[in-house]
């Protein structure tokens, strides 16, 4: 049903004058181009779902180009699953070593654009690693304080 190809139609190669979306994660900060015949007024990564979801209001039909830098999103052989209001659409893609160039049909009143990958940035970060590590140790050194307590 997706087609995940490196070629691409020439409607959809390249974004031409495109505007740029902010998205800040923990201490990166990406710029992510795109075009498309709406106002995007949110995006945010989902860790758990590994994917970028984008807020659309005043959407008419058009094609949506987004370029996304691997290390913020990427699938295995390019293979998302782009959702447009909760239905799965065909897309174009196009990829280079640092990034895929995603194109697809949204229609009029679309709301919200769900790119799915197998990967997204942060899976783990470094932070909730420590944390968690922590955390266990705190709770095997307790543990065995009140058994050692209790034997006496």
């Amino acid at each position: 049903m997706i087609p995940a190809f490196g070629a691409s139609h020439p409607e959809y190669s390249g974004i031409e004058d495109p505007s740029e979306f902010v998205l800040e994660i923990d201490e990166h900060e990406f710029s992510i181009p795109y075009q498309v015949g709406a106002k995007v007024i949110a995006m945010a990564v989902d860790p758990e779902l590994t994917s970028l979801l984008i807020g659309l209001e005043n959407t008419s039909d058009s094609i949506f180009k987004i370029d996304l830098k691997h290390e913020l999103i990427r699938a295995h052989n390019n293979e998302f699953a782009v959702l447009v209001n909760g239905l799965e659409v065909d897309y174009d893609i196009v990829s280079d070593s640092d990034s895929s160039t995603l194109s697809f049909f949204v229609p009029v009143f679309t709301e919200e654009v769900e790119i799915i990958g197998t990967h997204v940035i942060p899976e783990f970060p470094s932070g909730i690693l420590i944390g968690l590590a922590v955390l266990v140790s705190s709770v095997v050194v307790t543990s065995r304080i009140k058994n050692s307590v209790f034997r006496l």
